[in-house]
Formats: C-alpha cells, sequence, structure tokens
C-alpha cells in the first residue's frame, strides 16, 4: 500500500490474519467501513470459536484451523503483529499480488481529518514503561491522551472511537513497524538496540532496520540514544522531514541538543533557547520510579518526546512524579531477613537483563527459560561482578550456566531442574539460602516464559507468591 491514500473501502475483499485482540479489532472497523472481512487463523479451541462466532453475527466471515491458504478475491491482508513474514498466507499473497500490512498501518490510514498526531516509541527493551512515562506527562500538562499501539486499547479502537485526543504515546513494536510503510509520526524514539526476535527478522539488520522505520517522516525530532550509537545511526538513515531534529539523552551530562543528567537533576539542553550555553532543569532523579539507571534513562526519552511537543517543564517533573510502572518491572516485593526481593520478570532478554543487574549489587540472581537464540557470554562478563550467586531454572538453563562457568566460575550456581508448579518456591527458597543480609535477590531472567508459565506475569506472580510464603515463614 505504501503511503498512498486510501479513499473507500466499500467492497475492499479483506484478510485478517489472526483472531487475537488486534485481529478482531481490524476486522470490525473494516467491516463497519462497508469491506467484506474474512479473518483466517489457525486454532480452533472453545475460546476461538466463541470470537468467530461473535464476529460473524457482525456479517464477518471466519475460518478457522486454516491459516496458510488465501481466501479468493482478497486484494488486501492484515495481520496481527506476531505472524511471521514468512507464513504460507503471505507468500501465497506475494504470489497472487496483494499487500499485507498490519494493524497499525491501518490505524494510520483510518484516523480522522483533524486526528491527533502520535509521539513513538520503539526500542529492545523500555517501550511500554516509557510510553506510559510519556502518556503521564502529557496529561500533566493538560492534555488529552492515551498510551496505544503495542499496550493497552487496539489502536484501531483509539483512531476510530469517539474520543477526540490532542495526541497519542504510541508503543510500536518491530513487528508492528514492519507491516506499517505508511506511520509518519510527529516525533520518534528508539532507546536502544539489542539482539531480539532475531528468528522473526532473520537477523540483527533486519530487526534495526525494523525498528528505524519509526523516524521516517518525523516532523519534529528523532529521539536517539547516546550511549547506543546504533539508535543514532538509524536517525543518520532516516529519511525525515525539512527541520526535523537529531535529540539525544544521555545519563551523564548533555551537550546540547541532548538532555542528561547534572547532579541528580534531570536536565534540557535541546529544547532552550541558546542551548549551546543554557540548560533547563526538568525534574530530579528521584523523582524517577524506580531511579535504576535504565529506568533514567526511560524517563529521558519520555522527556525529550514531551519537549518535542511543546510540554512545559514543570508537566516533566508532575508526570514523572505520578507515574506507577507496571507489575513486574523492577517491582520491589518484600524485604525478608535483610534480603530485598525484586521482581524483574519482564527482563526477557540479555539485553534487559544487563539493565537490571546493573541497578543492584550484590545479587542473588534468578535467571533461565527460553532463550530465543540468545547467548549469554556478554552478560555474564558484564554483570559477573555484581554475582553473589545464581539460581537457574528453564528450558535453556545450561546455556546461562555454561557462560558462567567461562566468565564467573567462582560464583555458586545452583541448577534447578525441575519445571513444575513448584519450581519458583524451590528456586526462592535456594536464593534465600544463598543470599546474605543487605543482597538483593533478583529474579531478571534473561529469557522468556513460555516453558514453564503461560507468560512473564505469570512467572512474576509465582515469584512474589514464593516470597511472601517465605516472609511468613520467617515471621
Amino acid at each position: 500500500m505504501g503511503s498512498r491514500q486510501v479513499t473507500s473501502w466499500q467492497d475492499r475483499n479483506i484478510t485478517v490474519a489472526g483472531l487475537g485482540v488486534s485481529g478482531v479489532s481490524a476486522a470490525r472497523a473494516l467491516a463497519g467501513l462497508g469491506a467484506s472481512v474474512t479473518v483466517v487463523d489457525g486454532g480452533d479451541s472453545e475460546g476461538h470459536r466463541a470470537r468467530a462466532a461473535e464476529l460473524e453475527a457482525a456479517g464477518i466471515s471466519v475460518r478457522l484451523g486454516d491459516a496458510d491458504t488465501l481466501p479468493e478475491g482478497t486484494d488486501l491482508v492484515v495481520t496481527s503483529p506476531g505472524w511471521q513474514p514468512g507464513s504460507p498466507l503471505f507468500e501465497a499473497a506475494g504470489k497472487a499480488g496483494v499487500d499485507v500490512v498490519g494493524d497499525v498501518e491501518i490505524a494510520w490510514l483510518l484516523r480522522g481529518e483533524n486526528a491527533a498526531p502520535w509521539l513513538a516509541i520503539t526500542g529492545t527493551n523500555g517501550k511500554t514503561t516509557t510510553t506510559q512515562m510519556l502518556a503521564s506527562i502529557l496529561r500533566a500538562a493538560g492534555l488529552k491522551t492515551a498510551a496505544v499501539g503495542n499496550i493497552g486499547t487496539p489502536i484501531i479502537d483509539v483512531v476510530t472511537g469517539d474520543e477526540t485526543y490532542d495526541v497519542l504515546a504510541v508503543e510500536l513494536s518491530s513487528y508492528q513497524l514492519h507491516w506499517a510503510p505508511s506511520v509518519r509520526a510527529h516525533s520518534a524514539a528508539v532507546l536502544n538496540l539489542a539482539p531480539d526476535h532475531l528468528d522473526w527478522h532473520g537477523s540483527m539488520d533486519a530487526y534495526a532496520a525494523d525498528k528505524g522505520r519509526i523516524y521516517e517522516g518525523n516532523t519534529v525530532a528523532c529521539v536517539y540514544n547516546v550511549a547506543d550509537p546504533a539508535t543514532e545511526a538509524l536517525v543518520v538513515e532516516a529519511d525525515v522531514e525539512e527541520g526535523c531534529r537529531a535529540i539525544g539523552f544521555t545519563l551523564g551530562a548533555p551537550g546540547p541538543s541532548m538532555l542528561g543528567v547534572v547532579d541528580g537533576i534531570l536536565v534540557d539542553r535541546a529544547f532552550v533557547e541558546n542551548r549551546q550555553k543554557n540548560a533547563q532543569e526538568l525534574a530530579e532523579v528521584k523523582d524517577v520510579n524506580p531511579p535504576a539507571p535504565h529506568n533514567i534513562a526511560n524517563a529521558l526519552a519520555a522527556a525529550a518526546l514531551a519537549r518535542a511537543f511543546g510540554v512545559e517543564p514543570r508537566a516533566v517533573r508532575d508526570g514523572l512524579r505520578d507515574f506507577r510502572p507496571d507489575a513486574h518491572r523492577v517491582s520491589y516485593v518484600d524485604e525478608v531477613g535483610g534480603v530485598t526481593y525484586i521482581d524483574d520478570s519482564k527482563a526477557t532478554n540479555t539485553h534487559a537483563a544487563e539493565a537490571s543487574l546493573a541497578a543492584f549489587e550484590p545479587v542473588v540472581w534468578i535467571a533461565g527459560g527460553l532463550a530465543k537464540g540468545a547467548t549469554f557470554d556478554e552478560l555474564v562478563q558484564k554483570s559477573a561482578d555484581r554475582l553473589r550467586a545464581v539460581v537457574l531454572i528453564g528450558a535453556d538453563r545450561a546455556l546461562i550456566a555454561e557462560a558462567l562457568a567461562r566468565h564467573a566460575p567462582e560464583v555458586p550456581v545452583v541448577d534447578l531442574e525441575r519445571t513444575d508448579t513448584g519450581a519458583m518456591l524451590a528456586a526462592v527458597r535456594e536464593a534465600a539460602r544463598l543470599a546474605k543480609s543487605g543482597d538483593t535477590v533478583l529474579l531478571a531472567p534473561a529469557c522468556a516464559s513460555m516453558d514453564m508459565f503461560a507468560n512473564y506475569n505469570k512467572r512474576g506472580d509465582a515469584f512474589a507468591d514464593a516470597v511472601r510464603e517465605l516472609a511468613a515463614e520467617s515471621a
């Protein structure tokens, strides 16, 4: 579809791939505009059939149990984010000359004439937290906003709903950006880049290129991470509107056109007069919750996007003070016997785990799960000095054990083979045995959860439950 504007959806024959939340949202919206919609999904469970019945009652066709065959007459495929680019359905669409786009692309094309501008955020880690921080800052500035995209309400529902907004805080995954060629944000940020989802993208270069799409057509600011040169390289390569600026964020003292930290103060040297000499105080480090280094970086990125939209400094401070992070993101659980227990189950890759480990010392680290093709040598090398001990769980724990043997052979390691529902309690008990007063027991798995748990939330819940049981026994 490229960036062509769609003038009518009437009588289009559209196939929607996936019966999840975004797929259902896309199907309903497009059918409401007069398109003939067929939803395909490889599943055929009771839940699939129930959702299918609801759509069929609205005049939408649903085909369950066959996600590979392109329905006859299809002239556009709309995919849910997680579908692999090499899926047979998409290969069939390519052979038939049929475009494949994502739900975010459809949302962009369905915006009204006076649609709210998008402030967009992507990165390997920190996307959700930064997007929520940004929304909190925008609300503190008195703006009507919503955090959408890869979180919250489906973005199609927001842009086609009755509510009107001043601006949207939009989290975009690499999957969504891959299928969204037309999106043009007011300003955007790439928080960081580290190997992730390479099985989906095929290579690190392809993954980075999809992340970099977020900068295309930006009008005011492309926000990048000074500590991660790959993000700045994406800005350099982007085709932006005339006058769009590159804005860096750093945990150190900022140069001109950057935001950074000076003596515990978050400062802006980008959106001020005479930025060669002047800096504007925005907030204090203690206003960031939690004030871990990676989360301060998130706050600076959110502040940069808000400032690009014209938000006053006071609103940045107030928005950061008001913000409360979601569960399982460097979340304090309890202190038992002088040992602090922290749940960062959301650290599902090595980059996130490295940031989490950097925030505490000394650490008894609980790690492991599904590695998704990751390697752990660099993570262990950078974190070895912080480790009191390690407790390993999950299917790919041997990969972490091997990295520990190579780079931290003196660190005690407990390898838990069990994968039953009591495994997390056993891991917490082992961690408690190894920890000393003043230590932190940190769940930062560096792996996905699906080998043992339905999702990272369930894994984090199991950790918190185990800590609470341990605390009750110690009372």
